[in-house]
């Protein structure tokens, strides 16, 4: 595996001055060649000029959060990241690698749960290179590869847990959003480690059961929330019931036998679980004829 290594490359506008200087002294020897009318020393001298001509095509530029992975008839010689105008072997390759933070959204995938319930799920991912060597010489093209792997990382991960948990404990992608994106990030990184890739966030920016559940389990969520409604009001009016006949009898407001007691409590949870207003009935003879 080759590992990314730093490579100190001189600054180019040092080179300039140097190489103006070196251009110059070719073309003094070649104006002394013409004098001397030597064949031999005009040749040298020509020579020598197109050399420091070749020596011009080493200068390149390195712009902020920029890497240049230099290599040499196909030999890794080292990664240049110092900004600004830089000068190197001039018959070295020099490729750009961005070490600016990028994100991108992976497309819409149609998977299915851990519980086998078609779902759609879509993710975005914050990624960047940390190893330059890497990222060009482990993998083909290492920006497809994050996107390849992301994308499988996030099917795998939909088909580990619940779109929806059905206990309060259980793990699922809707309900624990914190946990799936440190899981899913960790998976993403584990396969973009050899990459030279560093993924900073991963979370899931889309989730909805597929287009032919939909509506299935629309209704089932809604008739959940009723019924989870209903136990909280049934308990809440069972509580005020309670505390209605303590206090009556705390305070000997009325002496209350267990008929009109049942037939109280009947009336009090009618009024309270009901979901319209109650309309009165007024009793105006006896609860016993």
């Amino acid at each position: 595996m080759i590992r990314e290594e730093i490579k100190n490359v001189p600054s180019g506008y040092l080179m300039i001055g140097v190489l103006l200087i070196v251009q110059a002294l070719g073309i003094y020897w070649l104006v002394i060649a013409a004098q001397m009318q030597s064949p031999p020393l005009a040749i040298t001298a020509l020579l020598f000029s197109l050399a420091v001509a070749v020596l011009w095509a080493g200068f390149f530029m390195v712009h902020p959060n920029e890497s240049k992975v230099l290599q040499l008839f196909g030999s890794y010689a080292g990664t240049a990241k110092d900004p600004g105008l830089r000068w190197a072997n001039p018959f070295f390759a020099k490729t750009k690698v961005s070490a600016r933070i990028r994100n991108f959204e992976s497309s819409k995938l149609k998977v299915n749960d851990s519980q086998g319930s078609p779902i759609e799920i879509a993710a975005v991912v914050v990624w960047r290179v940390f190893d330059t060597a890497e990222a060009i010489f482990e993998v083909d093209d290492y920006e497809e590869f994050v996107h390849i792997q992301s994308e499988s990382a996030l099917r795998n991960l939909s088909t580990t847990y619940p779109y929806e948990a059905n206990q309060n404990e259980e793990v699922a992608l809707r309900s624990h959003p914190l946990e799936i994106a440190n899981a899913l990030r960790k998976e993403i990184q584990e396969r973009l480690e050899e990459a030279g890739v560093s993924v900073i966030e991963a979370r899931i920016s889309h989730l909805a059961y597929a287009p032919e559940i939909a509506h299935a389990m629309l209704r089932r969520q809604q008739a959940s929330a009723v019924i989870a409604a209903r136990t909280q009001i049934v308990a809440g009016a069972v509580g005020m019931v309670r505390m209605a006949l303590e206090q009556l009898r705390d305070e000997n407001v009325v002496e209350l036998d267990e008929e009109r007691k049942a037939a109280m409590v009947g009336n009090l949870l009618t009024v309270l679980c009901s979901e319209e207003g109650a309309q009165p009935v007024l009793n105006t003879g006896s609860l016993y004829t």
